[in-house]
């Protein structure tokens, strides 16, 4: 399942407020560009281009998501039964989505109310990244300059930039 890069650099973002270990990882990204190259090796990504410090707080939430949609692309493209979700889609039309989810993991398609139901709970509840613990950060703006540098990073990835459609190939639907 993958969002929109703009909501998602957004959560990463309020992510690294609230759980120290992540905001250490972005602190330090933004003087050491081996950070951003750790990311990208942990991915299996090694790549020159991508090792860069991190100078604003939303580049490692899109180096992450940017890294990952271009992992899934390598996989999808080389022919390996994988496929995408969108978040975005699901949120909209959470049954019609629970109804394909189903459908194409071959399980019965009635099934889907009580998956629907399922995601009324927040998971992450009493948890440092429950909805009411991140959801009142408040998240830098996303300036003409900041959206020109993420989607520089987006252009290294092969991945569509901030203001395209975000639609990657393979991405379930319902309509």
């Amino acid at each position: 399942m993958y969002r929109d890069v703009v909501p998602t650099v957004m959560s990463w973002y309020r992510l690294a407020i609230s759980v120290p270990p992540v905001r250490l990882i972005c602190m330090l990204g933004h003087y050491f560009s081996h950070v951003s190259g750790a990311v990208s090796d942990a991915f299996g990504v090694h790549r020159p281009d991508l090792r860069m410090r991190l100078n604003h707080g939303l580049m490692f939430g899109l180096l992450v998501r940017a890294i990952t949609i271009m992992r899934y692309l390598e996989f999808h493209r080389r022919g390996l039964n994988v496929n995408a979700l969108r978040y975005e889609d699901f949120v909209a039309q959470p049954l019609e989505m629970c109804r394909v989810v189903l459908e194409y993991c071959h399980l019965p398609v009635s099934l889907a109310e009580l998956a629907v139901k399922a995601f009324d709970k927040d998971s992450q509840a009493n948890s440092p990244v429950a909805k009411s613990a991140i959801g009142n950060f408040k998240e830098p703006p996303l300036t003409p300059d900041v959206k020109m540098m993420l989607n520089e990073i987006l252009k290294k990835c092969g991945v569509p930039l901030i203001g395209e459609p975000g639609i990657i190939e393979g991405t379930l639907s319902c309509c």
